[in-house]
């Protein structure tokens, strides 16, 4: 099942939040900042240990204090690599295997690859829904997927992406 909708991520309940991130394992979006400042100083200690992380590549760690189980931090850019679609959905896939590998039942994420500079929300659709319906009709995990938005056109760009396979 995905569901679509506007919230906050910070206050989403779930197994895990899939979180954008860059090589350096920064935020790179908002959202993920708030994320970030949120995680507390363990979790962001842990993710500051692993190094340079690879683009498209994806890592867990513990939710620290954000109320969630876990974070799986997706790479989408590096300093010489920008967001593209390809390398959006190779950190997505990867994301949804750790979701897969760890048992975790319901997973939120925002859009991916979307912000100033980056794609359009109309492509992180066309590349995030197929993938997601995709990977649930192969694995048991993550049955439930949130895909937190933050405004009614996102929200309504995602539906839209939805309706043609119900």
């Amino acid at each position: 099942m995905i569901e679509v909708r506007v919230d906050d991520l910070l206050f989403v309940e779930a197994g895990a939040v899939l979180r954008p991130v860059g090589s350096d394992g920064l935020a790179i979006t908002p959202v993920s900042r708030r994320l970030e400042l949120h995680m507390g100083p363990v979790a962001r200690g842990r993710l500051q240990a692993m190094g340079e992380l690879p683009v498209g590549g994806a890592t867990i760690t513990e939710g620290g204090e954000l109320g969630v189980s876990f974070l799986i931090h997706v790479v989408l850019r590096s300093p010489e690599q920008e967001t593209t679609a390809a390398l959006m959905r190779l950190a997505l896939l990867n994301g949804l295997r750790r979701a897969a590998e760890w048992g975790i039942e319901t997973l939120a994420l925002p859009p991916l690859g979307t912000g100033a500079g980056n794609l359009e929300t109309e492509t992180a659709a066309a590349v995030m829904i197929p993938m997601i319906l995709e990977h649930q009709a192969r694995y048991p995990c993550p049955r439930e997927v949130l895909i937190i938005v933050e405004s009614e056109y996102e929200k309504s760009v995602f539906e839209g992406m939805l309706k043609p396979v119900g």
